[in-house]
């Protein structure tokens, strides 16, 4: 049984691993990459006061490549680290005064992100695969 327990939960983290990894890849990051080669004028949120260019190149690394990197599970807790940065930033500094319904995807991928943190990448990973390896 406890295999069986151990197996399922390896399965959800993967299933949630993938799904928030690509899900932020492609519906968030891979669009501010774009505006990034754009020509366009960058406007984007700058929270720490550092400009808009380099908030949106950090929000690119983060929901681009943390995102495939989380997805594969390689480097996981890494690549969380600035995941969950991000979407804190979204939650607290630029849309806490616009309410939960605008806050809440932020948050539900936040939340997401802390609990792979936690639970880390689970046994089918490469990171799970590069340990075995050793």
């Amino acid at each position: 049984m406890k295999t069986l327990n151990s197996n399922l939960t390896d399965a959800g983290l993967l299933i949630l691993r993938v799904f928030l990894g690509l899900a932020m890849c492609f519906g968030h990051g891979i669009g501010k990459w774009s505006s990034l080669f754009s020509g366009e004028e960058i406007k984007f949120a700058d929270p720490f006061g550092v400009g808009m260019l380099p908030s949106l190149v950090l929000a690119v690394f983060a929901e681009v490549i943390c995102s495939l990197l989380l997805a594969l599970g390689l480097l996981t807790r890494w690549a969380l680290i600035p995941l969950i940065v991000t979407m804190f930033v979204a939650i607290f500094l630029v849309h806490l005064s616009d309410g939960f319904g605008v806050m809440e995807k932020a948050l539900l991928y936040g939340i997401g992100y802390l609990t792979l943190f936690l639970a880390g990448p689970g046994k089918y990973s490469v990171d799970r695969f590069l340990k075995r390896k050793k």
